[in-house]
């Protein structure tokens, strides 16, 4: 939700982008440039006063809160107490995955066990969690970085490793753009974090393709997971067999 302050601001730079002087807001305000000097300055007004300015900018009130809302820094990272509250529901976690992935309301409704209701019902909570910005009509805005990760010993990824780890890797992985790939090798120490880093990249370059594809056909998209890992390790039955 925009502060008043955040569309105070989003005024003023509107008013210098269309090079309007606190002087000719005045004269549209039938205000003295003083007290329109003093009243941005303060950056607290009604929305009325917001909504007079406006009108003299030839602005509508919902573009300016949308380009605060755009404005506003998108998260990389949840709490934990956020991420907590997200698998304390299946079917929210459920909800909170598909709207990662930009799917909307009939999407979810038409391929889940799942009421409008249920949807919308579970849509608010994630708005309150702070995912995602719900709008009129059901609508979205994801409030979350192309960098986004779950937390990495967080209750989102400890849910994986229990629930869904082995069932992720029981599948062949040889359907179309599938694949698994196992390969160990022992390299300098001071070289791993170079390949994290690779590994890192590739998967915002598959993070930034999902943003790009979002302008397609759904029949022309497939959902795939990506999991990347790199760690020492040893099998813990070979480890047992070690003198």
């Amino acid at each position: 939700m925009s502060t008043t302050a955040d569309l105070v601001l989003a005024l003023k730079k509107e008013l210098k982008a269309v090079q309007m002087t606190y002087a000719d807001l005045a004269r549209e305000l039938g205000m003295a440039e003083s007290s329109v000097k003093r009243m941005l300055a303060k950056g607290d007004m009604p929305l009325s006063r917001i909504d007079a300015i406006c009108r003299a900018l030839k602005l509508d009130f919902a573009e300016l809160a949308r380009r605060v809302a755009d404005a506003q820094p998108l998260l990389a990272q949840l709490t934990d107490a956020q991420e907590r509250a997200v698998v304390a529901d299946k079917k929210l976690l459920l909800v909170a995955i598909n709207v990662l992935s930009q799917w909307t309301l009939e999407q979810m409704v038409a391929h889940y066990r799942l009421s409008e209701a249920e949807c919308v019902k579970h849509m608010v909570q994630l708005d309150r969690i702070g995912i995602i910005e719900l709008k009129p009509l059901n609508r979205y805005r994801l409030k979350l970085a192309k960098t986004f990760r779950w937390r990495p010993h967080g209750p989102v990824m400890e849910y994986f490793r229990e629930h869904a780890a082995l069932d992720y890797f029981s599948g062949r992985f040889d359907g179309h753009g599938e694949g698994l790939l196992l390969v160990h090798g022992s390299i300098s120490r001071s070289l791993a974090p170079s390949f994290l880093e690779r590994l890192q990249r590739v998967a915002q370059d598959f993070a930034q393709q999902h943003q790009a594809d979002q302008k397609l056909a759904a029949k022309e998209r497939e959902g795939y997971t990506l999991l990347l890992a790199m760690r020492s390790w040893e099998f813990a039955e070979f480890e047992a067999m070690r003198r």
